[in-house]
């Protein structure tokens, strides 16, 4: 379809339009999205981001809302006359900025660009007006909804975090998912330091302060391109979340030897590793997608560790089978349901079901047994996810101990606060709050000797 590209809502509109028909994480749709668009003013940018995430974290308050007032049911409509209401009930009742009858108008237009019949822009017209007239009526009535409801999270998994957290808790994550992120960084100590970064940070008047477990990581108030903050060219930092930092130092104390990350993805842990092995180790990465493998190229190419790292772009059973190296530290960085990291990606509770946990649990179980035929005497291997589900961390953990107990948990080194982060199993996780995602780790040691369970 060829729109005008300076359509925020319209764009805005096709990217959740494109979502619900294809199921591919929402960032990459957007990503494709604005490059095409190329809008002049980044203000157009943040506004279609603040537009799709917004939806997408309070798409089940929105959908109670105009079923509330529609006439006509909510599944019988189409995709994209739904996903315009979502937007038009997002901007009324959550962005209070924008005038009520600048909103409602620039969604019809969008419609209209979108060659939609008459009678349905007509129809989509009057169910937001109608919607605008009852907005504190509405409030009040959704307020008394049940939980889920009210925090927009799918029934299964409210009931999951309320039965395992109890219900102020439960509340309180899903509160945290429907924020927006403040941008975390972690800093590049062979470029530069917290102290000299955040000093310019500060000269060029934007926001920040040290994380509270990484001395590396740094918080900003910044919703501008990442590119557009000073040190990006030069590869002073990459992005990643504050309790992301902590799983590569679980493997401290590191020493001279061959590094595996073998699932590396866009490289946040691959390129925190090649800063912080000794001088004359081997780090070699993983990563069968090839979107994933250009981004991890263009990262470690921008903090100048690309001739660190050695690339395989496949599999991990597959660079098992051709690999005749045995490593010292490997880290499992297992793809999983991605339940710890909702509030940035906003998209993942509607496209999880409770079977999926067991599906992903058999795909990490899988991968740690493969990487543990590949770890050497007396080595460490690291497992970590970004879910917060039992079926994905601790039961993997169980399992995979009880099928090889020449791997024995031991107690991650880290200091300060973020001993804290460690229970008594010695497991370290976190869960969704303020400052850091929902995170689970665990560190092993290849003993020489297998020891033998009671």
């Amino acid at each position: 379809m060829k729109v005008a590209k300076h359509n925020a809502r319209l764009i805005a509109l096709n990217i959740l339009c494109e979502q619900k028909k294809n199921r591919v994480p929402l960032d990459l749709i957007m990503e494709h999205h604005l490059r095409e668009a190329a809008l002049p003013d980044t203000r157009d940018n943040r506004l279609i981001m603040a537009l799709v995430y917004g939806v997408m974290r309070q798409r089940r308050y929105l959908d109670w809302i105009i079923t509330a007032v529609a006439s006509h049911p909510l599944k019988k409509m189409k995709p994209r006359t739904v996903n315009a209401l979502r937007l038009g009930v997002l901007q009324l009742f959550f962005m209070n900025k924008i005038p009520a009858s600048a909103a409602i108008d620039e969604i019809i237009k969008a419609l209209k660009k979108s060659r939609q019949p008459k009678w349905l822009i007509n129809f989509s017209n009057g169910v937001l007006r109608n919607i605008d007239r009852k907005e504190e009526e509405l409030k009040q009535r959704a307020a008394a909804q049940e939980p889920a409801v009210r925090s927009s999270h799918p029934d299964w998994l409210f009931a999951r975090w309320q039965k395992r957290f109890g219900s102020s808790r439960a509340k309180e994550i899903c509160r945290i998912n429907n924020t927006t992120p403040h941008l975390t960084l972690r800093i590049n100590r062979q470029k530069t330091s917290s102290a000299e970064f955040l000093g310019k940070l500060a000269g060029n008047s934007i926001k920040a302060r040290p994380g509270k477990f990484s001395r590396n990581s740094i918080h900003l108030d910044y919703r501008g391109e990442i590119k557009n903050l000073p040190g990006y060219e030069e590869g002073f930092f990459h992005v990643q979340d504050e309790a992301a930092q902590l799983v590569a130092h679980l493997f401290n104390p590191l020493k001279q030897g061959n590094y595996l990350d073998c699932c590396a993805g866009s490289g946040g842990k691959t390129m925190q590793l090649a800063a912080m092995i000794p001088p004359g180790s081997t780090l070699y990465a993983v990563e069968p997608h090839k979107s994933r493998v250009k981004q991890l190229r263009t990262n470690l190419n921008r903090l100048n560790f690309s001739e660190m790292v050695s690339i395989f772009a496949m599999t991990l059973e597959k660079f098992a089978g051709m690999n005749r190296i045995l490593f010292d530290y490997i880290l499992v960085d297992a793809p999983c349901s991605g339940l710890g990291v909702i509030r940035r990606h906003p998209d993942i509770r509607w496209n999880r079901q409770p079977g999926d946990l067991v599906i992903m649990a058999r795909t990490q179980l899988k991968l740690l047994e493969i990487a543990a035929g590949m770890l050497a005497p007396d080595g460490s291997l690291v497992y970590a996810t970004c879910t917060t589900e039992p079926e994905e961390n601790e039961e993997v953990i169980n399992r995979f101990s009880s099928d090889n107990p020449q791997l024995e948990i031991v107690g991650p080194a880290l200091i300060g606060k973020a001993a804290d982060l460690v229970d008594k199993n010695n497991f370290f996780h976190t869960l969704p709050s303020a400052d850091y995602d929902g995170f689970f780790a665990v560190k092993f040691i290849k003993n020489d000797k297998p020891t033998k369970k009671s």
